[in-house]
């Protein structure tokens, strides 16, 4: 499904480009065009106990997976992954730094959400849309709590099921641009993922981790 450039995860199954269409936002001389098997994951963490948590998933998956420890707005990334409510407010915590590093992105988060969700998108779901800026031209939204602020509890597997999303929606989503429909696979070469629940919600770096790596297995193996 695709709204005014926006992509979900409930999307039919996406055509791939020839090889002599470039990819906004991926392409440069010499780029190449196959499609990918997967994206390029950045694990990023400011805080040591969730970067050595990150540190485990490498280690479990196979694919182009690695660790930075430092903001996640310091990656070379077609896309940000955002750790959202289910309504898109964007106030606290990493969103927080989003709206403020792009100050539309809010609105039409929530936008999105309204359009294509009738308000309210799920856990283990999951929407993209445009920054505003050339890059990243892209922000992945997936809820890890119903509510803004939500306490999650020891045995959540919500960081799981928002990772899955984002992987799932990156392997089958399209989401279209002024220059066409494209699939986000190529479209997106590089995604940078912050925390998932680790901050208001609360979950263990350990936990996120362990999701994660399982999520990535899930969808790519």
């Amino acid at each position: 499904m695709t709204w005014n450039g926006v992509a979900d995860m409930t999307g039919t199954e996406p055509e791939t480009d020839g090889p002599d269409v470039p990819r906004p936002g991926v392409d440069g001389p010499g780029a190449d065009h196959r499609s990918r098997a997967t994206p390029e994951l950045v694990l990023c963490a400011i805080d040591e106990p969730l970067a050595l948590a990150w540190e485990t998933v490498p280690e479990k998956v196979s694919g182009p997976v690695r660790v930075h420890q430092g903001s996640v707005l310091d990656i070379e990334a077609q896309a940000l992954v955002s750790p959202a409510n289910s309504y898109g407010w964007m106030r606290g915590g990493i969103d927080a730094l989003y709206a403020k590093a792009f100050p539309e992105l809010e609105q039409r988060v929530r936008s999105a959400v309204l359009a294509s969700h009738g308000g309210e998108l799920p856990v283990g779901e999951a929407l993209v849309v445009p920054t505003g800026e050339p890059a990243p031209a892209w922000l992945i939204s997936a809820p890890t709590m119903r509510e803004p602020g939500e306490q999650l509890p020891p045995d959540t597997v919500h960081p799981y099921l928002a990772a899955k999303a984002v992987f799932t929606l990156w392997s089958t989503g399209t989401v279209e641009t002024a220059d066409g429909t494209y699939a986000l696979r190529d479209v997106i070469a590089t995604i940078a993922m912050p925390g998932l629940g680790t901050g208001v919600g609360g979950v263990a770096p350990e936990t996120c981790a362990h999701q994660v790596a399982a999520a990535w297995d899930e969808v790519f193996d």
